[in-house]
């Protein structure tokens, strides 16, 4: 691939200069997401509350000729994220990219066959909107949307939403509501940036379909590997066929980070094998 005097890729999509704070920076989703806005030409700071995950995976990308650090961050708590974020610009200046993976779902959040809401226990159903909403979204988005407003360079905030966000699918009645919100939040965040604050901050989420984590792997396959009934169900929904890969989100975070992408805000774009589009029929 050619380079440029506009970055590694070149043209719109380089991110040459810029400082890409990832929350979840030890989790699966930040493995995938980090190293593509790395070779895209970001400094990667990736936050997280596993510090020495954190670490761990900036010297992975060190490895890869890509700027980055590691940080220990509490993204449920305002004052860590600003610690991390002042340490961040410390070695790298001002943050222009946020990329939430931080969130998850919790398996006692969840509704089992035969089981009914009436007995999930409401601390699981808050620690999962606490982590989706708070962590993946609210305060984040306070804490660096506000460095951000105040730097005044054109930036970009990206969240983590679901297919669980776009319809209730069941089992999962705490992560859908809270993925729900964090579409809401993402555009109501976009116009009031652009609008009330008139500051160059997009905000955009992406939709991944259905990725096997440690997460989900129980509601999707059986101890043996094969697939659970839902499984079934789901792979019978994806045109493609196939559970998604976190390499997958790559192309698409790069995009919403750079300025190919520069009059887009707002939006929750699917990346899902076409499982939003299928009807089942």
């Amino acid at each position: 691939m050619c380079e440029n005097k506009n970055g590694h890729l070149g043209g719109l999509f380089s991110l040459r200069g810029k400082t890409a704070f990832v929350t979840g920076g030890g989790g699966v989703l930040a493995g995938a997401i980090a190293p593509a806005l790395g070779r895209a030409g970001a400094n990667i700071a990736l936050a997280d509350l596993r510090g020495e995950a954190a670490i761990a995976r900036a010297e992975e990308l060190k490895k890869l000729g890509i700027s980055a650090i590691g940080v220990g961050c509490d993204c449920l708590d305002g004052p860590s994220i600003a610690a991390s974020l002042e340490c961040v610009a410390k070695e790298f200046g001002d943050v222009s990219i946020l990329v939430n993976t931080a969130g998850g779902n919790v398996k006692d959040a969840t509704v089992a066959p035969g089981e009914s809401i009436f007995g999930v226990p409401a601390d699981a159903l808050r620690k999962v909107i606490d982590l989706n909403l708070f962590a993946g979204v609210i305060l984040p988005a306070q804490v660096i949307g506000k460095h951000m407003a105040g730097h005044g360079k054109p930036s970009s905030i990206i969240h983590i939403s679901s297919m669980a966000a776009m319809r209730p699918l069941s089992r999962v009645a705490g992560y859908g509501a809270a993925k729900a919100a964090v579409n809401n939040l993402t555009q109501w965040l976009a116009v009031h940036f652009a609008m009330e604050l008139k500051a160059p901050i997009r905000v955009n989420a992406i939709a991944p379909g259905f990725f096997l984590t440690e997460q989900n792997r129980f509601l999707l396959t059986e101890h043996d590997g094969s697939l659970t009934p839902r499984g079934q169900t789901i792979m019978g929904h994806t045109p493609m066929g196939r559970f998604g890969e976190p390499d997958d989100l790559a192309g698409a975070v790069v995009w919403l980070a750079s300025d190919a992408s520069r009059f887009v805000t707002g939006t929750v774009i699917p990346v899902d094998g076409g499982f939003s589009a299928f009807s089942g029929v």
